[in-house]
């Protein structure tokens, strides 16, 4: 096993999240690569774990965090640490340590970097990203949003612990039209894949919804609405991890578009 930065030659299977055999990623567009693009001038850096075969098992991306989804200075921040679990394509590679590698790389970089410690995000139910896998591995909680944990690690005694980004207003419905709001920035593929479902099936209700893309690579967007990715239809948030089904969200649209006058 060892832990290898991604090249030109293995970027597909990052954007892909090595899932290139999945028809759902397909639906996700070329936000990732945008994204990518757009970041890796700005300390983005992704790592790849091998297998004995040099088979790709898993892979981890983090950046300054402050063009991350946090608060904080001085930190980097694990946005993602993703070991391929499904049977189909390259087969399940979990619990052989490859996300510990992953983490132990990431941590070993971010000091090169300078950084006073990492910063990840957790979920406290069965899920991926667990905040009780972090916990294990040395991380401590020091911020809430529902769900959702925020971990960190110092690594000196300097470093001021990160904060979520607080929600400061969320978008309202519309009057005369049905209002669908996506806030994204690229990095998560299930977020790209509401979106192009959303903007999808906003098109089929010609004249009669407004669809609004906000940026949230923008900082100043994140800012004013302290949100970085979501969906939501006419003001009703639209949970998006796992991403919604392409039905689930018209129905949504639809039944907002009937009570229109």
């Amino acid at each position: 096993m060892k832990v290898v930065d991604i090249t030109s030659e293995t970027e597909n299977q990052y954007f892909c999240c090595l899932e290139d055999w999945s028809e759902e990623i397909k639906e996700a567009g070329d936000h990732k690569q945008k994204w990518y693009n757009q970041m890796k001038d700005k300390g983005l850096k992704v790592k790849f774990v091998l297998d004995e075969n040099n088979i790709i098992g898993g892979m981890i991306q983090y950046l300054p965090i402050e063009h991350s989804i946090f608060e904080g200075r001085n930190l980097y921040a694990v946005l993602c640490i993703w070991v391929h679990g499904h049977k189909k394509g390259r087969g399940d590679y979990r619990g052989k340590g490859m996300g510990k590698a992953l983490l132990k790389a990431a941590e070993e970089d971010a000091r090169q970097k300078g950084a006073e410690g990492l910063v990840t995000w957790g979920l406290i139910i069965p899920a991926f990203m667990r905040a009780s896998w972090f916990q294990k591995q040395g991380y401590k909680v020091v911020d809430k949003s529902g769900i959702m944990r925020l971990l960190w690690k110092p690594f000196n005694e300097n470093a001021v612990p990160p904060k979520f980004i607080k929600p400061k207003k969320q978008p309202t419905a519309g009057e005369k039209k049905v209002n669908v709001s996506v806030f994204c920035s690229g990095w998560c593929q299930a977020m790209n894949i509401a979106f192009e479902r959303a903007r999808r099936a906003s098109q089929e209700f010609p004249g009669k919804v407004n669809f609004q893309e906000l940026d949230t690579t923008d900082r100043e967007i994140v800012k004013e609405w302290g949100i970085n990715d979501a969906l939501f239809v006419d003001g009703k948030e639209v949970r998006t991890g796992p991403p919604p089904s392409y039905e689930k969200i018209r129905k949504k649209i639809e039944k907002r578009v009937k009570r229109l006058k």
